[in-house]
């Protein structure tokens, strides 16, 4: 009669194990079924100087969402704050970051129209003096969070409709009193990734093309040489979109363009000018044109000799009608007043203004405001042309998060384009003072509009912070490539970026957010799978075996001493 309960036994405890895994798997999905969305997010920089930390130290999250809604006096420091740069009060920000007060981390909410995808919806709307405002906040943003170390993540991530669902309910939330905790549930931000680590030995790549002037047999000296350079890359308050559409996009953009114009003009021995150009794209700018110091002493001394001038390109794409020609010797010098007249006739002919900005360079301060004091500290003539009047402070207006496609003009930079290579072709050909346009329109000189769209577009997509570019990364071998086309030789110098600064990975990341039940409703599921389950395991054997046996189940077994007796 035991032999014949076998099957019924093994029947029920098959049939208990499978109850038992289904309970555990139910348990499980409490937590994990209720993922709502993942988002792209991009982290707030994190760099050291000079051994001073700055940005943000932490990258991990693991925490309850709340708002700007959330009651007064409650602790944040197990809390994501989510906060959308169109309601951001930057004195509070401001005064949570300098009084250091705890906060699990931070979100910011970034509108579409600073995303290169919506430039031509943007456009095509009607710009507000509520975008303007929200320029102004995001450029205070920016500034006090780069120069601030702040020991918990922050990140940015651009508006969507999955995102805002999840602000409005965290909103309604906090607003209600019941902010997202462990024991009310909410929604929960999580990001998993390694642990900053430091950018092993970081590289500047600078590139440069020499275009070379017609020499005849009567010229024993070596030709005079004209420099133009940019710098190409960025910095700002989040690497992967640090852009730089003006700055120094437009710079770029330009260069190449000058560079495509004389290589055509130069292609013709009898158009071919008695002066070398020598184009220079520069990496390290935001660090005191380091690439361009760095460039400037592999010169050799008859090279240097040889320089008749250098013109420095920094942001030409976001300007109406005047610009400014930044010189470190007096405008006195001759060579700078020729420099200076050669460009106002032409600006003069193009109906727009150039200025004069003289700043001397102090020799015992390493601090560089423009890329043409790198050459002034060698006695190089040199100025820098640009839309700015002042000087941007360092790590500052060199790719914020404001600098994108949107707020770059094409005519600027077109004009831009125009206004220095009819400057330089004067003073190549000797044609000072004459209202000769050699660049006009509808010829085979002309400007490219769609040339200088598409580099632009092609720049407004691709971040460009030197720490995170490697040396052969896809950019600068485009950059390369163009110049190749355009000169007759290129090189290419790497070097690694002074020791002053000290960078982190990573720069973007997914957040995962999940809707996370409350501890309240966990125990009533776990009650409720609890009672389920006693319930089918009392079927199973009442049906298999007979209620003698489930009552058995739970009678107390004899003592052994009865047994004994």
């Amino acid at each position: 009669m035991g032999h014949g309960n076998k099957p019924g036994q093994r029947q029920v405890l098959e049939s208990v194990y499978s109850a038992i895994a289904l309970f555990f798997i139910l348990v499980a999905c409490v937590e994990l079924c209720d993922a709502a969305t993942v988002v792209d997010v991009y982290r707030l920089i994190q760099y050291d100087m000079s051994g001073t930390q700055f940005g943000s130290r932490l990258a991990n999250l693991n925490h309850y969402a709340g708002s700007l809604h959330s009651p007064p006096g409650s602790d944040l420091s197990r809390t994501v704050l989510i906060i959308p740069l169109r309601d951001l009060n930057i004195t509070f920000v401001t005064e949570y970051i300098t009084q250091k007060q705890p906060l699990g981390g931070l979100l910011i909410l970034l509108p579409q129209m600073f995303r290169h995808e919506n430039i031509e919806m943007a456009k095509s709307s009607h710009q507000t003096d509520g975008d303007d405002q929200l320029k102004t906040v995001l450029a205070e943003l920016e500034k006090l969070l780069i120069h601030s170390k702040i020991p918990y993540p922050v990140y940015f991530a651009f508006e969507d409709d999955d995102i805002e669902a999840v602000l409005a309910d965290v909103k309604r939330n906090d607003a209600s009193g019941q902010p997202a905790t462990a024991t009310t549930g909410g929604y929960k931000f999580v990001v998993s990734v390694p642990e900053p680590k430091k950018c092993a030995s970081p590289s500047i790549t600078n590139i440069q093309g020499w275009l070379s002037g017609l020499k005849t047999d009567e010229d024993t000296n070596q030709l005079p040489t004209i420099v133009i350079v940019a710098s190409y890359d960025t910095f700002g308050a989040a690497p992967s979109l640090s852009v730089g559409s003006d700055s120094n996009g437009s710079g770029v953009v330009a260069l190449l363009e000058i560079a495509r114009l004389f290589s055509v003009l130069y292609s013709n021995p009898k158009t071919r000018g008695r002066y070398n150009l020598l184009f220079g794209l520069t990496s390290g700018g935001p660090y005191n044109y380091n690439g361009t110091y760095k460039w400037l002493r592999s010169f050799d001394q008859r090279l240097r000799e040889s320089v008749d001038y250098a013109i420095c390109l920094n942001s030409v794409g976001s300007w109406d009608k005047e610009l400014w020609l930044h010189v470190s010797k007096p405008p006195e010098n001759a060579y700078i007043k020729q420099i200076f007249e050669g460009f106002s006739d032409v600006a003069e002919e193009l109906g727009i203004t150039v200025g004069l900005k003289h700043k001397k360079i102090n020799i015992s301060n390493s601090r560089v405001a423009w890329e043409h004091e790198q050459f002034s500290r060698l006695r190089v003539t040199a100025a820098t042309l640009s839309e700015l009047s002042v000087a941007p402070e360092l790590l500052e207006s060199t790719g914020s998060l404001l600098d994108g496609r949107l707020f770059v003009d094409e005519t600027a930079v077109i004009k831009s384009v125009k206004l220095v290579a009819e400057s330089l072709v004067r003073h190549i050909y000797g044609h000072k003072g004459k209202n000769i346009q050699i660049f006009a329109e509808n010829s085979s000189l002309a400007v490219n509009p769609s040339y200088i769209k598409s580099w632009l577009d092609l720049l407004s997509q691709t971040p460009r912070v030197a720490p995170f570019l490697s040396k052969s990364d896809p950019f600068i071998l485009a950059l390369k490539k163009e110049l190749e086309d355009h000169t007759d030789e290129v090189n290419v110098q790497h070097e690694v970026l002074d020791g002053v600064f000290t960078f982190y990975d990573p720069t973007r990341a997914s957040l995962n957010v999940y809707q996370v039940a409350s501890v309240t409703f966990d125990l009533l599921l776990l009650l409720v799978l609890g009672s389920y389950l006693i319930v089918l395991f009392s079927f199973l054997v009442i049906t298999t075996r007979g209620l003698d046996d489930l009552i058995s189940l739970f009678r107390r077994p004899p003592s052994r001493k009865v047994k004994a007796a």
